[in-house]
C-alpha cells in the first residue's frame, strides 16, 4: 500500500492540520482512508465525472460524494436551481412551496409513499422512521439486518455495515446496553431468520428495517422471493416493515429497490439523491402510518432546517431531470460496461472475485465465495482491495477506499471515462 505518487506537500500539510483539530482529521470516518492506509486527498472541485484536488490530480470518480451524484458533479440544472434559490434567501423555518413540490415528486415515484417528512440526513430519516414505528405499534424491539447501515442512532449500530465494517468494530462505545438489548439481528437473505426471530418475539417487535439492496456492506442484491416473502412475515405479525433506500431510492430506478422488485414496504426511508447533493432526508409511508407524525399524531419528530430551500430546489431539479427515462438506459449501458471490463480483467489474471451489480451501483469482492450476506461479504481479501485502491488512485481513478462500499456510476461517466478506467484496472490487476 503506497501513497498517490502525485500527492505533494500541499495535501499533506491539510491532512496534518485535519487531524490536529477535526476527531480523526475527517468529519465521517470511512474518509480517513485507514482501511486502505495512507491519507487522503483533499478536493478542491468537482465537475461532471471528475474531482480535482488541492495538488493539481484530477480524478474520474465513482464515489459521487457516496452517491447523490447521479447527474455527475455541479449538474448545470442543480447548479440553476441553486443560484435562482439562494438569491431568495437560504433559510426560512416557515413553510415554503418548495417542500410541497418535492414531496409531491417523491410521493409520485416512491410506490411506498402516501405522505412523506422531510429530515436532514439519512440517519434522521432512520431514527425517526423507528420511533414512528415503535409510536405506532406500540412495541419497543427492532430488527436490523447484519452489515445493513442505517446511520449512527445509538440502536442501530449493532452489526452494522458502512464505516462499522470497515474499520472492524462490532459495535460502538458510548451505546447503552439497554439501546443495544432492543435490537435484533439476523442475516441479510434469510427469510427464515426472520420469521425465527419475530416469532420468538411476538407481540414486542416494532419493526424490521434494512435496505432491499444491501449497499454498505458492498453491493449485495437480494434473492429471489426474499423481500416477498419478509413483507408476508411483517404483514403477518403487525411489523413495520422498512425499507432504507438512502442509497438506493432513484438510484436503481425512479421508486427505488421497491419498484424494481415490486414489492411495498410500510414505511421507505430517502436521502443523497433526493437533495441533489445537499443534505437532506426523508421518510414516508402509508398515511395511516405518517399521521401519527406531530403536529397531527403524538410521535414527536422536529428539524430547524429541515426542508431547507436549497436542498429543497437541488432535489426538485433532480428528480425532474431523472423524470426522462432515457437517464436510466443511459446508466444501465455505461454501469453495464464498466462492470462487464472489471469482471473480464479480474477472470483474465485469475483474481479470485464476486462482482455484483445492480443498475448504477456496483462492487468487486476480492473474494471466491458468492456473496449473498455480511457473513460472506466478510471473507474479501482487504489487503488485495488496497493495492487494487491505490493502484487506481495514482492512476486518475477514485473509488470508495473501502472493499466495503459501493462504487457509483452517472449520467456524465462518458464511455471515455469507462474505457479509461477499465485500461487502468487492467495495468493494476496484472501488477497484483
Amino acid at each position: 500500500m503506497n501513497q498517490p505518487v502525485r500527492q505533494t506537500a500541499t495535501s499533506t500539510q491539510a491532512w496534518n492540520k485535519a487531524q490536529q483539530i477535526i476527531p480523526g482529521g475527517v468529519n465521517s470516518p470511512v474518509r480517513a482512508f485507514r482501511s486502505v492506509g495512507g491519507s487522503p486527498p483533499f478536493i478542491s472541485s468537482a465537475q461532471g465525472s471528475r474531482v480535482n484536488d488541492i495538488d493539481g490530480n484530477s480524478y474520474i470518480d465513482y464515489v459521487g460524494s457516496w452517491g447523490p451524484m447521479i447527474l455527475g458533479h455541479a449538474a448545470s440544472e442543480v447548479i440553476a436551481a441553486l443560484q435562482s434559490a439562494m438569491q431568495n434567501g437560504t433559510s426560512y423555518g416557515a413553510p415554503t412551496e418548495l417542500e410541497i413540490e418535492l414531496a409531491d415528486l417523491v410521493i409520485e415515484a416512491v410506490p411506498s409513499i402516501e405522505m412523506v417528512r422531510m429530515v436532514n440526513s439519512g440517519t434522521e430519516a432512520t431514527m425517526s422512521a423507528i420511533r414512528l414505528a415503535r409510536g405506532y405499534t406500540e412495541r419497543e424491539k427492532i430488527i436490523k439486518v447484519e452489515g445493513c447501515y442505517h446511520g449512527h442512532a445509538d440502536y442501530l449500530l449493532a452489526k452494522a455495515g458502512s464505516g462499522i465494517t470497515t474499520f472492524g468494530l462490532s459495535d460502538s462505545a458510548g451505546v447503552p446496553e439497554d439501546f443495544a438489548r432492543l435490537t435484533l439481528t439476523i442475516p441479510f437473505n434469510n427469510a427464515e431468520a426472520a420469521r425465527r426471530t419475530i416469532v420468538a418475539n411476538a407481540d414486542q417487535v416494532a419493526c424490521l428495517i434494512l435496505e432491499p439492496i444491501a449497499g454498505n456492506m458492498g453491493v449485495i442484491p437480494p434473492q429471489d422471493g426474499y423481500l416477498e416473502q419478509l413483507k408476508e412475515i411483517t404483514a403477518e405479525y403487525g411489523v413495520v416493515l422498512i425499507f432504507d433506500e438512502v442509497m438506493t431510492g432513484f438510484r436503481v430506478a425512479p421508486g427505488g429497490a421497491q419498484e424494481l422488485y415490486g414489492v411495498t414496504p410500510d414505511i421507505t426511508c430517502l436521502g443523497k439523491i433526493i437533495g441533489g447533493g445537499l443534505p437532506v432526508g426523508a421518510y414516508g409511508g402509508r398515511r395511516e402510518i405518517m399521521s401519527c407524525v406531530a403536529p397531527g399524531g403524538e410521535v414527536y419528530q422536529a428539524g430547524t432546517l429541515s426542508g431547507n430551500p436549497l436542498a429543497m430546489s437541488a432535489g426538485i431539479a433532480t428528480l425532474n431531470t431523472l423524470k426522462d427515462s432515457t437517464v436510466y438506459q443511459q446508466l444501465e449501458v455505461t454501469s453495464a460496461a464498466l462492470a462487464e471490463g472489471i469482471q473480464a480483467i479480474t477472470q483474465k489474471y485469475q483474481i479470485p472475485c464476486h462482482h455484483s451489480r445492480v443498475g448504477s451501483m456496483l462492487s468487486c469482492f476480492f473474494t471466491d465465495k458468492t456473496v449473498t450476506d455480511f457473513a460472506t461479504a466478510k471473507t474479501s481479501d482487504t489487503e488485495l482491495f488496497a493495492g487494487y485502491f491505490w493502484g487506481l488512485l495514482n492512476q486518475g481513478i477514485y473509488i470508495a477506499p473501502s472493499q466495503f462500499e459501493a462504487a457509483f456510476v452517472s449520467t456524465a461517466h462518458s464511455e471515455t471515462d469507462i474505457d479509461t478506467t477499465i485500461k487502468v484496472a487492467d495495468r493494476v490487476l496484472s501488477a497484483l
